[in-house]
C-alpha cells in the first residue's frame, strides 16, 4: 500500500519463522500466576454519565474509553474471551454491558485481537467507525456503513476533535489472501487543551521521531508486550525498554503501558513485560511521567 518511501510495515512473514518459533515456545515454561490487577474504585457511574470532562480508562489489552470534548471514543474494542487458541488470562476492566453509548470507534488494524466483531455488533450507540484505508469493505460485509476509511496522515475534524491515522511498523492479515491488503497504524486525537496518541501495534520505527517533531502529545498509550522471541517479533511489536525509547522520541508528557495484560500472543508474560518496563524506565531521566493503570481505572485529564 502506498509507495516505497511511504511505506511503513512487514513485507513478508515466512512460515519457516514461524514454525521455528512454535518449536522454541515449546521448550519454554512460563509463569502466568500473576494477573494484572483491577482497580477497586471503578468509576463506571461517573464516566457512563460523563459528557463533560475529560477522561482514559483502560477496558484492556488495546482497549480504552476516551472521553474527550463531550465524545465517547473506544479505541480497538476486544471483549472476547478469547483469540484463537489463547484465552484471556485477565477480565476487561469494564464490562461490556456498562459502557456508555458510543460516539467513535478507532480502529488500528484487522488482526483479531485488535478487531473483535462480536464486540462491535455490542457496542451502545451509533458510533462512527474510522478504519485503515483498505477495511472499509469488510465492514461493509459484516452490515457496519458509518465507517469512514483513512490513508496515513488523513485528518479529520470531528465537532472540537482532529482526529489522524498515522504510519507504525506493523502489518495486516485477517485470511490466507489478504497480506497487507489493508492499512495499520496510530491514531492521534487532538482537542484543545490535550492531545492522545494511540499507537495500536508497532515495531520500533523512526517514525515515532516525525512523530514527535509534528504533534505536542500529552498521552501516548504504547504497547509493551507480545515481544518475545525477539528475533521473530521485532518488526512487529516493541520491547518494553523500546517503547520507553518511541516514548522518548514522541516526546510526550505521560506514558501509559498496553497490550500486555489479556492475551498471550508471544512468550512473554505480564510480569515480565512490567519487570522490565520499569527498569527501563527507571534508567531514563526527566520529568516525564509513567502512568500503569490497574484494569477499569479511570485517569482523569
Amino acid at each position: 500500500m502506498g509507495n516505497d518511501e511511504q511505506f511503513v510495515g512487514v513485507t513478508k512473514v515466512r512460515m519457516r519463522d514461524i514454525m521455528k518459533w512454535q518449536a522454541e515456545r515449546w521448550l519454554k515454561r512460563k509463569d502466568l500466576s500473576y494477573k494484572v490487577p483491577h482497580t477497586k474504585k471503578t468509576k463506571i457511574h461517573e464516566i457512563y454519565s460523563n459528557r463533560e470532562f475529560g477522561t482514559i480508562t483502560w477496558i484492556g489489552h488495546v482497549t480504552f474509553l476516551i472521553q474527550l470534548s463531550g465524545l465517547n471514543i473506544v479505541t480497538d474494542p476486544v471483549w472476547a474471551s478469547r483469540v484463537g487458541f489463547e484465552k484471556r488470562l485477565s477480565k476487561p476492566g469494564i464490562m461490556l454491558e456498562d459502557m456508555p453509548e458510543i460516539d467513535i470507534v478507532l480502529i488500528s488494524h484487522n488482526h483479531y485481537d485488535h478487531l473483535h466483531f462480536n464486540s462491535i455488533y455490542q457496542l451502545k450507540g451509533d458510533p462512527l467507525f474510522l478504519v485503515p484505508k483498505g477495511l472499509k469493505r469488510l465492514f461493509l460485509q459484516k452490515g457496519i456503513t458509518n465507517v469512514k476509511e483513512f490513508n496515513w496522515w488523513d485528518c479529520m475534524l470531528h465537532k472540537q476533535l482532529e482526529l489522524t491515522f498515522l504510519p507504525t511498523l506493523h502489518w495486516s492479515r485477517r485470511s490466507l489472501l489478504d497480506l497487507n491488503k489493508s492499512l495499520w497504524g496510530g491514531w492521534m486525537v487532538k482537542e484543545r487543551s490535550k492531545t492522545i496518541f494511540f499507537v495500536g501495534d508497532s515495531g520500533y520505527h523512526p517514525i515515532f521521531k516525525k512523530i514527535g517533531r509534528s504533534y505536542q502529545i500529552d498521552y501516548a498509550l504504547i504497547p509493551i508486550g507480545a515481544y518475545e522471541p525477539e528475533w521473530f517479533m521485532k518488526q512487529q511489536h516493541v520491547t518494553p525498554e523500546e517503547a520507553v525509547q518511541c516514548f522518548q522520541e514522541l516526546n510526550a508528557s505521560t506514558f501509559i503501558p498496553m497490550h500486555y495484560d489479556a492475551f498471550r500472543l508471544a512468550d512473554d508474560t505480564p510480569k515480565e513485560a512490567l519487570d522490565r518496563l520499569k527498569k527501563a524506565w527507571n534508567k531514563r531521566k526527566g520529568s516525564k511521567k509513567l502512568m500503569i493503570l490497574k484494569l477499569g481505572e479511570t485517569l482523569d485529564l
